[in-house]
């Protein structure tokens, strides 16, 4: 049995007590206390005990004890108190027809009962029938203030969540809006730029192959450089207007041809076994690839670079290092801020400086499990 059934037997065996403690105490009445009262008045007890699995049952069990009880005239009113738990229980829980029929039930049944049996005067019968009545309407009442305070607290449960849910869609729209602004303003101010450098390039190499020239490697780079920043933008305003990630590491080898191509001598080693990531921790760690290759292309001069990915049981390192000019002053600029924030919303840690032996270093380890 769980802990509430433990609490409904213990709530039964207290109440058959006291039921039995009162009729021991009270006044003598027509009948001794005997066997049989004893026993109706455990009987009215312990039907408490399955009053949650048949509510209806155990009211109209323990009126029939209290009517017998009463109508053998055994002294005291002791299955009373079983009755008023019974109907408590049947009230709060939407059976008031159930609760009306026991009552009135009781009340006459008792009232011509008494008066059959024993002959007493009929308005000292009704008064008395009519006092216990009083109480079992009592326990009614304060079942229904009870089952009505309870879906008050409900309903204001209810309105809090569905507060609290309006909140987070309005939000979720907002950000949704602010998302597809960025996406158009981007599109707006880069687009057309890149397109026109795109068509420059193209043209410039168009027209050296056709006089016979031999092709600048540096317009070809910049032509290819041109076509993946468009397609880069293209994945970037994606990502803005459905909020998925796009670029993973499976795209690795494309954006180490583009730094090649770009100038940048590049080599990757990958340890442990690879394997499907979360995709946070997929698009983190392409990210701070490109952005370290560019730094690298940007900053590092004529280097190379070395890039290595540790695939780990708990987390995903990611390691880019170069043997260029490093950083005489190592001042955080907008691409290193980049990539601390996406490692730091996903738990991890990021190390970023010059090396000891020259050149840069970016390491930055993400976990698995949080992203998960």
């Amino acid at each position: 049995m769980n802990a509430r059934a433990w609490r409904d037997v213990g709530l039964a065996a207290v109440v058959a007590l006291v039921a039995v403690a009162g009729a021991m105490t009270a006044p003598p009445a027509r009948t001794a206390l005997d066997g049989r009262a004893v026993a109706l008045l455990v009987a009215a007890g312990l039907l408490l005990a399955v009053r949650r699995r048949y509510p209806r049952a155990v009211v109209v069990a323990a009126a029939g004890c209290l009517l017998a009880y009463l109508l053998l005239g055994f002294p005291g009113i002791g299955p009373a108190l079983p009755v008023l738990v019974a109907l408590h229980n049947v009230v709060s829980r939407g059976a008031r027809r159930v609760a009306a029929a026991t009552v009135l039930t009781v009340l006459f049944a008792g009232v011509a009962g008494e008066l059959l049996s024993t002959g007493a005067h009929p308005p000292d019968v009704v008064q008395r029938w009519f006092l216990l009545i009083g109480w079992m309407v009592a326990a009614g009442v304060m079942a229904e203030m009870t089952r009505h305070h309870r879906a008050y607290l409900a309903e204001v449960e209810q309105r809090a969540a569905e507060a609290e849910r309006t909140r987070e869609e309005t939000a979720r729209r907002r950000a949704d809006e602010e998302r597809l602004r960025i996406a158009r303003e981007l599109h707006d101010s880069l687009t057309h730029s890149i397109s026109i450098i795109k068509v420059q390039a193209g043209v410039a190499v168009h027209l050296a192959r056709k006089r016979g020239d031999e092709v600048p490697d540096a317009l070809v780079a910049i032509q290819q450089a041109s076509t993946d920043a468009m397609r880069e933008l293209r994945s970037t305003l994606e990502v803005l207007r459905t909020d998925e990630t796009c670029n993973g590491l499976d795209r690795l080898d494309l954006l180490l041809d583009g730094a090649r191509r770009a100038g940048v001598a590049v080599t990757v080693r990958f340890e442990g076994p690879r394997r499907d990531l979360p995709t946070d921790v997929d698009g983190a760690a392409y990210r701070i690839v490109q952005e370290a290759l560019t730094n690298v292309a940007r900053h590092a001069g004529p280097a190379t670079a070395a890039v290595a990915i540790h695939y780990g049981e708990s987390a995903l390192t990611v390691s880019i290092d170069d043997d260029g000019r490093g950083a005489a002053s190592h001042t955080p600029g907008v691409g290193l801020t980049g990539m601390r924030e996406r490692v730091t919303a996903l738990g991890g840690h990021l190390q970023a400086g010059p090396r000891s032996g020259g050149g840069f270093r970016v390491q930055a380890e993400l976990p698995l499990a949080a992203a998960a």
